[in-house]
């Protein structure tokens, strides 16, 4: 009997495996700022790309792909498959960049079904529970904080070279080149999970070519007064991607897995830097980053999938939006998925054939970039031919790729069309824009927290690390927050973040402040303090109820007030106020290795422009 239940047992398990086995890995690349025209299969004659050419290659092509004309909301769109605007994430700061919590993700799903799955780089949709990656499904993450390197929420003095990242809750300090240590780890997990027989999705975000504009100098050298470059640092982060990327393909292909291996490289918006000067290559579009023309949002999206029997070389010129990538993945590789209202639809019909029945579609897209959106604001309604953009100009994309033909006085019922569509559209995610995802405060999952200036639910924030030093901003602000646990809590109030535990007051090379006052302003609590010389932090205990409450505290000198830009907040606290401590967090030690923060400031016109 004994030997027939180990039988029975080892056959389930073959099986099990089996079927693990047999369920494809998904691997996606998601650059930042890259746009369509950053690469030399889409016809740049003067970057270097030859992996990523050679992989497009062997995947099919969306050519008519487009995502939102910034960061987060594109992030989140993918990995919902829902308008970014009806999930929360319409900004890529002042807390419009958290993922609303009860949406469910694309590693949600996966994990559901039995992936291992990791992000690695960029997340960028929230950095407090529950809109951190391990609270949406990731299981192993290495991450840096907010939308970049250096914005105010990352670890201090980042600059892209050996820096402090979260590594599964904790902060590591890490040796190389932000690029090259991102797919270091990815690579790492791909090979554990590939010996192991483990399915897998892994979500490689590189923050490159991402502002502030640092690389090796070898791979900007490549590009240093060459002409038709429009900045050398830009191309040189891409290039150095495509060698990355050449290190990606030969893992996937040494563990044996590359046959069942769903690879998608894609971007996350268009251009940043690739136009400057005039210089650079844009496919004819117009726009760039942040633009509701197709030069801001319609981007490269290549996929392989040997197994699959996708067809290599094929370019599918219908319109596609990322709200369609986890339909489309569901589909393909079979998953349960729990009942959702997707805005995008599965692409396998257009994979796999032309599909006379693929009905006509009307998509939206939109650059909010504000605290409350506005209607018809930096807008683009799309079709297969038309470009509606804000609601007036008309363009047929078809005959006019560039956009510079306005037709609405020759079309107005083509207008009216149009402008009914985005109505529909905007009655339908504006019904819960006046919805805000709160910083949880006191769960067991994050008993600390830190908050700072890149969430202040206010119009022009101090979002990087350059604006913290120079003061910039310091104005009273708010968050609001939403206390987990009834219960004592101890709440620090800074002027810099608690690594480098400078004074309040310390202008640190750059801006001082002459604050003499703290005031706590919770909700039902009005505590105030002196600030002391020298002092880093002003430390109220106060008891928080369960609930929602909005938190302004405030910093007070004889000209000047501000919110503090750092606030860390701990439930119920042992032997004392711990902060570095509690939240794991090594202190910021300016001769390892990398440029201090005054190089940075140095740089602000190149970093400002287009960093967001």
């Amino acid at each position: 009997m004994k030997k027939l239940l180990f039988l029975f047992l080892c056959l389930a398990w073959g099986l099990s495996s089996g079927l693990a086995a047999s369920k494809p890995n998904v691997v996606i690349v998601i650059t930042d700022d890259q746009g369509y025209g950053d690469l030399g299969f889409n016809g740049n004659a003067n970057i270097k790309t030859p992996n990523i050419d050679r992989l497009s290659e062997e995947s099919i092509h969306l050519e008519n792909y487009h995502v939102d004309p910034t960061c987060a909301p594109t992030r989140s769109a993918l990995l919902t498959g829902r308008y970014s605007n009806r999930v929360g994430v319409w900004h890529t700061i002042q807390g419009r960049n958290f993922l609303r919590s009860r949406e469910i993700t694309m590693a949600d799903i996966f994990a559901d079904n039995g992936y291992v799955t990791g992000l690695f780089g960029k997340w960028h949709l929230g950095d407090n529970y529950p809109y951190r990656p391990e609270d949406r499904g990731f299981q192993h993450v290495v991450y840096h904080g907010a939308g970049g390197i250096a914005q105010a929420p990352d670890y201090w003095g980042n600059d892209y070279f050996d820096d402090t990242y979260i590594k599964n809750g904790k902060f590591e300090r890490f040796e190389g080149f932000c690029t090259d240590v991102w797919f270091d780890e990815a690579l790492t997990f791909i090979r554990k999970n590939a010996e192991a027989g483990k399915p897998f999705l892994a979500y490689i975000s590189p923050n490159a070519p991402h502002g502030p504009f640092y690389c090796p100098s070898e791979y900007a050298d490549i590009y240093t007064g060459k002409p038709g470059v429009p900045q050398a640092e830009f191309y040189g982060m891409i290039t150095n991607i495509d060698d990355n990327m050449a290190r990606l393909v030969k893992t996937i292909d040494e563990e044996g897995i590359r046959d069942n291996t769903i690879l998608i490289y894609t971007t996350d918006n268009g251009t940043s830097a690739g136009t400057w000067g005039g210089n650079g290559f844009n496919a004819g579009m117009r726009g760039s980053k942040g633009s509701q023309y197709d030069g801001g949002h319609r981007v490269p999206f290549i996929m392989r999938w040997p197994s699959g029997n996708i067809p290599a070389g094929k370019k599918i010129d219908r319109l596609t939006v990322h709200m369609d990538i986890l339909p489309t993945l569901i589909e393909l590789c079979e998953l349960d998925a729990p009942s959702i209202e997707f805005d995008g639809r599965s692409l396998k019909p257009l994979i796999y054939g032309d599909d006379p029945d693929w009905p006509d579609r009307t998509l939206i897209v939109e650059s909010q970039r504000v605290v409350d959106p506005v209607k018809w604001r930096m807008s683009a309604v799309m079709t297969d031919r038309w470009r509606l953009i804000d609601g007036k100009a008309l363009f047929d994309i078809l005959a006019d790729p560039g956009q510079q033909k306005d037709l609405s006085q020759q079309y107005p019922e083509v207008v009216a069309h149009l402008r009914a569509e985005y109505d529909l559209f905007w009655d339908d995610v504006s019904q819960e824009h006046d919805l805000t995802s709160y910083i949880v405060v006191g769960s067991k999952e994050a008993p600390v927290v830190a908050l700072n200036s890149h969430d202040w639910l206010v119009e022009e924030v101090p979002w990087n690390q350059p604006y913290v030093m120079w003061g910039a901003f310091a104005k009273p602000a708010e968050w609001q927050l939403e206390v987990d646990r009834a219960g004592e809590y101890e709440i620090s109030l800074r002027r810099w973040p608690v690594e480098t535990d400078l004074a309040i007051n310390d202008a640190n090379g750059y801006t001082g402040f002459d604050f003499h006052t703290a005031h706590l302003n919770l909700e039902g609590d009005k505590q105030s303090k002196p600030i002391s010389a020298n002092a880093s932090e002003v430390t109220f205990r106060t008891h928080l109820d369960k609930g929602i409450l909005r938190f302004a505290p405030l910093f007070v000198g004889e000209t000047e007030q501000s919110t503090p830009y750092y606030v860390y907040i701990a439930y119920e606290p042992e032997d004392g106020w711990q902060s570095a401590e509690g939240m794991n967090i090594p202190r910021f030690d300016p001769d390892y290795g990398r440029r201090p923060p005054q190089t940075m400031a140095q740089d602000t016109e190149r970093y400002q422009k287009f960093a967001r």
